[in-house]
């Protein structure tokens, strides 16, 4: 059996900067370190961490005046943001910046008075965050469906911004209906759906024409990791997602002659190691890497934490 390894695949500059601020938290001030949400959508990175003495929570509620505080890579409303502040908390801020442009611009549109529209998955903390950055006139839109029926005060004044791991081709479909129906709608210069999504969704396309079989390595609230599984399974082609070797069953390997693993963008690089491993133990003699595109961007630490 032959295997493909789609590249680009893993950890993304965001990730990496995000990781790399709660270490350097905890080598500065110690344990614990509080990190407000999952740092980055990853079993296996959060466990990590934990095992170093971050401490993982839902509410600032949870965490002791004075603390060290990180907020994780999906970014945070403003709301939580001030009640950090308020309560003496020492906040590092693990946001990605490209998360933070979406940010800016929900805030300049509002300021300009256009009702802002956010294409996203409710529920995600990368959306919560968005809605947060004002107190009124941003509304969700998940599907073309609700691009269809969503209204707003004046359809002259509109704009619109995405969720930055969405499906390249599910936001453009939701677009394409804003934009027949409100033809003056504004959007940002470049798409706000990141250049590792992209890159990422544009391999496993490659791979899926390859293969009979592809393993996604990513947890399954990882909406990158999700959006990759989802476009293999498009072209008809199996398609699994596994949080590590564990999760693999040798019976999605009967008859498959070609098999392609790719990772989402907080997978870390270790595991998709592992996953090879067993694999070849299943029967994979020879394995071939496919290039898509290079990636070699890094976002800077604040700061307080660079050596």
């Amino acid at each position: 059996m032959e295997m493909l390894l789609a590249s680009p695949r893993g950890f993304c500059a965001g990730v990496d900067r995000a990781i790399e601020i709660v270490e350097r938290a905890l080598e500065l001030f110690g344990e614990p370190i509080y990190v407000r949400h999952e740092v980055v959508h990853n079993r296996h990175v959060v466990n990590d961490l934990k095992g170093r003495g971050a401490v993982f929570v839902e509410s600032l509620d949870e965490i002791p005046d004075q603390s060290v505080v990180i907020f994780s890579a999906h970014g945070v409303g403003k709301a939580v943001r001030k009640k950090a502040l308020s309560r003496g908390l020492r906040v590092f801020d693990a946001t990605c910046p490209l998360v933070t442009k979406v940010h800016l611009e929900v805030v300049r549109y509002r300021e300009l008075g256009l009702a802002c529209l956010l294409i996203g998955h409710k529920g995600h903390p990368e959306v919560v965050g968005t809605l947060g950055q004002v107190e009124s006139g941003i509304q969700l839109v998940e599907s073309v469906e609700d691009a269809f029926e969503v209204q707003v005060p004046d359809p002259a004044r509109v704009a619109y911004v995405t969720q930055t791991t969405l499906s390249v081709d599910e936001a453009q479909g939701v677009i394409d209906v804003l934009k027949s129906r409100f033809p003056k709608i504004k959007g940002p210069r470049r798409g706000d759906i990141c250049f590792a999504t992209q890159n990422r969704q544009d391999a496993v396309r490659l791979l899926a024409t390859e293969c009979e079989v592809v393993f996604v390595i990513g947890s399954s609230n990882s909406s990158n990791s999700n959006r990759l599984k989802e476009i293999v399974a498009s072209q008809g082609i199996a398609a699994y997602l596994v949080d590590g070797p564990e999760d693999i069953h040798s019976k999605w390997l009967e008859g498959v002659n070609k098999a392609g693993i790719t990772a989402g963008a907080s997978a870390p690089e270790e595991v998709v190691k592992m996953v090879v491993e067993k694999l070849k133990m299943w029967g994979v003699t020879s394995i071939d890497e496919r290039i898509t595109a290079e990636e070699n961007l890094h976002f800077s630490l604040p700061n307080e934490l660079k050596r």
